[in-house]
């Protein structure tokens, strides 16, 4: 009876008091731990950082501080965490260098979401792609191009270089270039062109359009035409205004050059 009652006394209790109070640490920190991340949470959507990096960055801080509790609760059970600690870090270290290319996507992707030099619809160039972003999330970024494929390009080829934000502004300007022949009528050729960019709706009164005779080229006279529209309507004025002003041009009997050559052949005597 001795021998059991010190038993009791000196390991049973004990270790029943110091597992009670791991378990409630454990208790006790997850709900500490939730809370934290709820204020984290409410912290981060009030400063309008987006959801992806918001999940990501709570996820972060939820699994680091349950690794405290966790460890806080195994000390309480009398287990050497220092060798657990250090053998934690070694991993990390490890699982850092064969991930620093995810890593410095990672870090691109969260550049990206915080200063927001495109956003979801934008038309972009970048990262040698062009197209449409239907998605940024923390290590890569989704286009759509316009032939409608899907191209998944890492943030850090994105951040890395030049980003074209083509949806910045809510107008662009459309650079034409149209070629006249030496002898047709110049006048007449520059007054169809404002004719046809003043018929076109699509087409800004302010900022005016531009047309005037840039280049006095080989075999033509080219004018450039650079009217001002609302983004959306970029590539519907140019490819309309191209074709307008060829029909306007063949109606009007004014020629559009192009590359020609002439051989001149000399008989020769016997």
């Amino acid at each position: 009876m001795e021998d059991s009652s010190g038993f009791v006394s000196n390991y049973l209790i004990p270790w029943a008091i110091n597992i009670g109070l791991a378990v409630f640490i454990f208790v006790v920190g997850r709900i500490v731990v939730k809370v934290v991340c709820g204020v984290i949470r409410r912290l981060l959507v009030k400063s309008d950082i987006d959801d992806v990096l918001t999940n990501f960055l709570v996820a972060i801080a939820n699994a680091l501080l349950l690794l405290v509790v966790i460890i806080a609760a195994l000390r309480q059970l009398g287990v050497d965490t220092t060798s657990l600690i250090a053998l934690i870090g070694a991993a990390g270290l490890a699982v850092g260098l064969a991930l620093q290319n995810s890593l410095a996507n990672f870090a691109a992707g969260v550049m990206l979401i915080l200063f927001r030099p495109f956003k979801t619809g934008d038309f972009i160039e970048a990262g040698g792609t062009s197209g449409v972003a239907e998605a940024i999330s923390i290590f890569s970024t989704t286009l759509r191009t316009g032939d409608n494929r899907e191209v998944i390009v890492p943030n850090g080829a994105i951040y890395g270089g030049t980003i074209t934000n083509f949806s910045a502004r809510d107008t662009r300007r459309v650079d034409m270039v149209f070629g006249i022949g030496y002898d047709d009528d110049l006048l007449k050729a520059k007054q169809l062109i404002i004719d046809t960019l003043a018929a076109d709706e699509r087409v800004l009164k302010d900022p005016e359009p531009l047309v005037a005779v840039g280049e006095l080229a080989d075999s033509s006279v080219n004018f450039n035409v650079r009217p001002w529209v609302k983004s959306a309507d970029y590539w519907g004025v140019m490819f309309d205004t191209t074709e307008t002003l060829k029909l306007a041009f063949d109606h009007a009997g004014i020629s559009i050059p192009y590359p020609q050559m002439d051989v001149h052949m000399d008989k020769s005597d016997g």
